[in-house]
């Protein structure tokens, strides 16, 4: 009888254990339950407690990069997470060909070219690629 209780709870861990499927979607930080926020990779119970401790907190998320503020949220997992989440409202990464084409048909300034030769504000590296 043990050797099959045993069996059974081994069974258990491994289906705990066993990676979760990605959502198929991406989740909205800003409109995400807790069990939406659960199905993320990496993101547990806690973790997301405070995703909604942060929005009730700071309000709405501006950028999806605003997640590594959370603990236990750093560069590595937001790397993971991020094709799985969205922020409605933000703006969208910019293509670097077509990023002029649209600043002009929307009306607005082109893009700063002194704050590029600043750098990235994390890093201090340059984000130019060319000469």
């Amino acid at each position: 009888m043990k050797p099959r209780i045993l069996g059974l709870g081994l069974a258990g861990m491994l289906l705990m254990a066993a990676p979760r499927r990605p959502p198929e979607q991406p989740i909205d930080l800003n409109t995400a339950t807790m069990t939406e926020l659960m199905q993320l990779p990496r993101v547990g119970p806690r973790t997301a407690e405070r995703i909604q401790a942060f929005r009730r907190e700071q309000g709405p998320f501006r950028r999806p990069e605003e997640l590594m503020n959370i603990k236990g949220i750093g560069e590595k997992t937001f790397r993971r997470l991020r094709r799985h989440i969205l922020v409605a409202g933000a703006p969208a990464p910019l293509d670097p060909a077509g990023a002029g084409a649209a600043d002009a048909a929307d009306g607005a300034a082109p893009a700063d070219p002194a704050a590029d030769a600043r750098g990235c504000p994390r890093c201090r590296r340059s984000r130019r690629t060319g000469p």
